[in-house]
C-alpha cells in the first residue's frame, strides 16, 4: 500500500468533489478532479478541451470565487494546485496518483461503473476510496482484484469539507487493516479532521444518530404543537448546537436530501426499534411535493423575500405547520430557556431545561430521553464504543457534546430512568454498567480522560487524546496560578499555558493583569517558556469593548490611558520577556487578541484562524502595539532601493479596512502572520501541542531575551502626502465615510511616525506613544461612541 501521499484523484466536481480537492491543495497536495463530458457539446465543442473539460472548470471557477463559508480555498492561489479534466480523455492520469477517491452519484451501478475504470488506470498499491454517504462499501468491492480491494474503503467527508470535521472511514471486510491505520492517522495529522472508525451499517455513524436526531425533532414539533421558529431557538446554541436549530439546517442540507437519508434508514434498517421516529410528517411531505426544498429552490421551512423591515433586516417568512402557509417568523421565548441563557455551562443550560415542564423544556426533555435510548441501542451494531458516536456527531454537526457526553450531564441512572418513563428500551448494557456502580460513560483522573468500554466493562483511557493537550482534562489539578478571567496551567515538560477564560476571551483588566503575572512566574521559575491558548471556540475577540465603552462614553481619559498603556506595555513584555512565548490561535483573533499574537516569539496558528485588527469598525485604531506592529514590520521588510511607498500603503490599507484573513495561510499575505518565523497547524486540536513544542525547541536552541528596537524606518511627511491620498481614494470609491476617513489618517499618521520632516529611525516606544495618543483621541469622537455602543447593543458594525 501506499504509505505517502503526493499526488491525488478526485472523481467527481460536484460541490463534495470540488470542495475535497480544495482540501487536498489547501495542504499542498497536487490534484487532478476529473467530471464527465458535458451532454450537450456541439460538433464544434467536441474537440474543444475547455469545453469538454466545462463541468470541472466551472466547478473550481465556483470554489475560488466563493466567500464566507463557501471558500474552499484557504489561499485562492492554491486553486493552481487542482487540474481539471474528463472521464473520457484523462483517466490515465490517475495513474501516478497515490489515493483515488470517488465523488459521483449516490448510484451503485455508476460508482461500479468508475470502479471498474479505475482498476484499469491505478498503479498497484495505490489508494482507492468512496465518498459514500450509504452505499454498502462491501458491495462497491465486489468483482475488484484482490489488490483493489485490499487497498479500497469508505472514506466520508462531511460538507462543506473545509469547515466540517468529521472524516468517517469505513472498511469492507477484505480492506488491510494498515489501510484502516493509515486513513486514521492521515485525516488526523494531515487533514486535520476527527477520523472516525466506522462499521459498514446503513449511513454509518453520524448521519444514522443525525438524521434520526431530526426525525424526532420533526415529529415532537408537531405533537407539541410549536412553532419552527421556536423549535430552532431551542434546537439550537440554548443546547449546544448551531445557530441554525433543526429547521433551518435541513433548509441548509436540503430537504429531498434529508428525504432521502431519512428514507434510506427506513428501508434499510427493518429492525430499528425506533424505526416510528423516521415516519416522514405531512408537512414535510407537502414541501417535497411543491418541490420546495430549502435553500436551493428558495423555498422550504423557510421563505427568504425581498423584502426589508424597519431595520433593514431581509424579511423572512416561516412555515406554519397547521395551515401550510408562510407567515412573517415570530420571536420566541419559553421559561425553560430563559433560564437556561443565564447559565454559562453548558450541562448547566440541558439540566435547567430538565428540571422545566414548559412545552420547550417537553421538547428538549423528550428528545434527548430518545436520542439516549437510541444511541444505547446503535452499539455494537454502527460502533463497539461510545467515544466514536460522541465523535462523529460533534464532528459532523457540529454539536458541543455528543449523545453519550449530553447523557453524562444530567447523569446516566437519572437518563436512564427518564428514558425508561417515555417507553423507551435501553440497550442491556447500560443496566449492567450502573449495577456495577459505573455512573458514567467517561471520566477524567490526573488529567487523561477515560471512557467506559462495554466489552471489558471497565474503564479504558482514551488513546484518541493522547496526544493532545486538552485544558479540561488538566483543569483544577496543574493549576499554578489564577484569577477569576484567566488560569495558568502546568502543561509538562517545564511549559506553562495561559488561558483566558473570560466571556468570548476578551482581553479585560484580569485577563492582562493574569497574564503580565504569567509572565513572572515563568521568568522567575524554572519553567523553559510560555504558551498562551485556549480549547474555546475562538482564540480572543479582542479587548473588552463594554470597558473601554464606558469610559469613552464619561470621556475618562485618564483611565483610558491607563488601560491603552497597560495593554501597551502587556503585549511588549510578551515580546521581550526572558523566556519563549508562543501563542496558539483557532477561530476569531481579533483586535487585541490579533495584537498579542504578533508580539509572540512564533504563532501557531490553526488553518482555521480568522485574524484580523478590526478596530476601525468601532471608530479606533488598533492601540495595543497594532499599529506600531504593521510600521516595524513594513521598516523590516524594506531593502536598498525599495520604493518603499506601495509597502506602507498595502499595511495601512488592511488596518484602515479592518481586513481580516479568513484562515491562517491568508494571515501571512496580510502581514499579521510572519513567512518563516509563524507557523499553520492543520489540526485545531493539536495547536496547544504543537506550541508546547515551540517552546521547548527555542528553549532549547539557548533562548535569548530580544532587545527593544531602535531603528525602525518610518517615513515621515513623504509616506503621509500616500496614504492620505490613499485614504481619500477610499472615501471617493464610497468605501468609507468622513469618519472613516479620520480614522484612516490616524492610522497613516502611526505608520508614518507621524509629522517628521523627513524619513528616520524612530524607537518602539516612541511609535506606541503616538499610537496610544490617536486611539485616546478618536475616544473623544461621538461618531467613535456611537459605534461602539452600536456594536455592543447590535454585534455589527455601525457605518457612521
Amino acid at each position: 500500500m501506499t504509505t505517502r501521499i503526493n499526488k491525488v484523484a478526485v472523481l467527481g466536481s460536484g460541490v463534495m468533489g470540488c470542495g475535497i480537492a480544495a482540501l487536498f491543495a489547501n495542504i499542498g497536495l497536487e490534484v487532478v478532479m476529473l467530471d464527465i463530458v458535458p451532454f450537450d457539446l456541439t460538433e464544434a465543442e467536441k474537440s474543444n478541451k475547455a469545453a469538454r473539460n466545462r463541468i470541472g472548470l466551472a466547478a473550481l471557477d465556483a470554489a475560488v470565487k466563493g466567500k464566507g463559508a463557501a471558500a474552499a480555498f484557504h489561499d485562492k492561489s492554491f486553486a493552481s494546485r487542482v487540474t481539471v479534466g474528463n472521464f473520457e480523455d484523462d483517466f490515465a492520469k490517475i495513474g501516478d496518483c497515490d489515493w483515488i477517491i470517488e465523488v459521483v452519484v449516490e448510484r451503485l451501478d455508476i460508482k461500479q461503473q468508475i470502479f471498474e475504470k479505475v482498476e484499469k488506470f491505478r498503479k498497484a498499491g495505490s489508494l482507492v476510496t468512496s465518498n459514500t454517504s450509504g452505499i454498502p462499501i462491501q458491495m462497491m468491492a465486489e468483482g475488484r482484484s484482490d489488490d483493489f480491494k485490499r487497498n479500497f474503503c469508505g472514506t466520508h467527508f462531511f460538507n462543506p469539507p473545509r469547515y466540517l470535521k468529521l472524516f468517517e472511514v469505513i472498511p469492507s471486510t477484505y480492506t488491510d487493516p494498515a489501510v484502516v491505520s493509515f486513513f486514521m492517522e492521515y485525516g488526523d495529522k494531515f487533514l486535520g479532521k476527527r477520523t472516525v472508525l466506522c462499521k459498514d451499517t446503513p449511513a454509518f455513524i453520524a448521519n444514522r444518530v443525525g438524521v434520526y436526531a431530526m426525525a424526532k425533532i420533526f415529529q415532537l414539533t408537531e405533537e407539541l404543537g410549536l412553532s419552527i421558529e421556536a423549535v430552532d431557538k431551542l434546537t439550537g446554541p440554548a443546547i449546544g448546537r448551531p445557530n441554525t436549530g433543526t429547521f433551518a439546517l435541513s433548509d441548509l442540507v436540503g430537504l429531498d436530501t434529508a428525504d432521502k437519508v431519512i428514507k434510506g434508514i427506513v428501508n434499510n434498517c427493518p429492525n430499528d426499534e425506533q424505526a416510528g421516529s423516521f415516519t416522514t410528517p405531512a408537512y414535510l411531505d407537502f414541501l417535497l411535493n411543491n418541490k420546495f426544498y430549502g435553500n436551493k429552490t428558495k423555498k422550504g421551512f423557510f421563505q427568504r423575500t425581498s423584502q426589508k423591515d424597519a431595520n433593514g433586516k431581509t424579511i423572512t417568512l416561516a412555515l406554519n405547520l397547521k395551515t401550510l402557509e408562510y407567515a412573517p417568523s415570530a420571536k420566541a421565548s419559553f421559561p425553560s430557556m430563559e433560564a437556561a441563557k443565564q447559565v454559562e455551562n453548558l450541562g448547566g443550560k440541558i439540566r435547567t431545561f430538565f428540571k422545566h415542564d414548559d412545552a420547550g423544556a417537553q421538547l428538549v426533555k423528550k428528545s434527548f430521553t430518545g436520542l439516549f435510548a437510541y444511541v444505547s441501542n446503535r452499539i455494537p451494531e454502527i460502533s463497539d464504543n461510545v467515544f466514536s458516536i460522541d465523535d462523529a456527531l460533534r464532528a459532523g454537526f457540529a454539536w458541543e457534546a455528543g449523545p453519550f457526553e449530553y447523557w453524562d450531564m444530567i447523569g446516566v441512572a437519572k437518563g436512564a430512568e427518564l428514558a425508561e418513563a417515555e417507553g423507551y428500551q435501553l440497550a442491556a448494557w447500560v443496566k449492567e454498567m450502573l449495577a456495577a456502580g459505573h455512573s458514567s460513560f467517561y471520566k477524567v483522573e490526573n488529567g487523561q480522560k477515560y471512557y467506559y468500554d462495554i466489552a471489558s466493562k471497565s474503564y479504558q483511557p482514551l488513546n484518541n487524546t493522547k496526544e493532545l493537550i486538552i485544558l479540561d482534562n488538566i483543569r483544577g489539578t496543574k493549576t499554578v496560578w489564577e484569577n477569576s478571567d484567566s488560569i495558568l496551567h502546568d502543561i509538562g515538560d517545564g511549559v506553562l499555558c495561559f488561558e483566558f477564560r473570560s466571556k468570548m476571551n476578551t482581553l479585560g483588566e484580569g485577563v492582562v493583569m493574569g497574564l503580565n503575572k504569567a509572565i513572572e512566574i515563568a521568568e522567575n521559575g524554572s519553567w523553559r517558556g510560555l504558551v498562551i491558548g485556549n480549547n474555546a471556540e475562538h482564540f480572543s475577540v479582542g479587548a473588552n469593548l463594554m470597558m473601554i465603552g464606558m469610559m469613552a462614553m464619561e470621556q475618562d481619559f485618564d483611565e483610558l490611558d491607563f488601560a491603552v498603556r497597560m495593554f501597551q506595555n502587556t503585549t511588549m513584555r510578551a515580546r521581550y520577556s526572558t523566556v519563549p512565548v508562543v501563542v496558539a490561535t483557532q477561530g476569531y483573533v481579533f483586535g487585541g487578541g490579533c495584537e498579542l499574537s504578533m508580539h509572540a516569539d512564533k504563532v501557531v496558528a490553526s488553518a482555521e484562524s480568522y485574524i484580523g485588527l478590526v478596530e476601525v469598525g468601532v471608530g479606533l485604531i488598533p492601540g495595543g502595539g497594532g499599529t506600531k506592529e504593521f510600521a516595524l514590520r513594513a521598516s523590516d521588510s524594506f531593502f536598498e532601493g525599495d520604493v518603499q511607498i506601495p509597502t506602507l500603503i498595502e499595511k495601512f490599507k488592511t488596518i484602515a479596512t479592518a481586513g481580516v484573513a479568513t484562515s491562517a495561510a491568508e494571515a501571512f499575505n496580510l502581514g499579521y502572520l510572519r513567512k518563516g518565523i509563524d507557523r499553520i497547524s492543520i489540526n485545531t486540536s493539536r495547536a496547544i501541542g504543537e506550541a508546547k513544542r515551540e517552546v521547548i525547541a527555542l528553549s532549547e536552541a539557548g533562548y535569548v531575551q530580544p532587545a527593544p528596537r531602535t531603528n525602525i524606518q518610518v517615513l515621515g511627511r513623504s509616506g503621509l502626502g500616500a496614504l492620505y491620498i490613499a485614504a481619500e481614494s477610499l472615501k471617493l470609491g464610497n468605501y468609507a465615510s468622513e469618519h472613516d476617513l479620520k480614522i484612516a489618517k490616524k492610522v497613516a499618521y502611526v505608520l508614518c511616525g507621524g509629522d517628521l520632516s523627513s524619513p528616520q529611525a524612530v524607537t518602539e516606544q516612541y511609535l506606541l506613544d503616538i499610537e496610544r495618543e490617536a486611539f485616546l483621541s478618536l475616544c473623544g469622537e461621538q461618531k467613535t461612541v456611537e459605534r461602539i455602543s452600536y456594536m455592543l447593543q447590535n454585534n455589527k458594525p455601525l457605518r457612521n
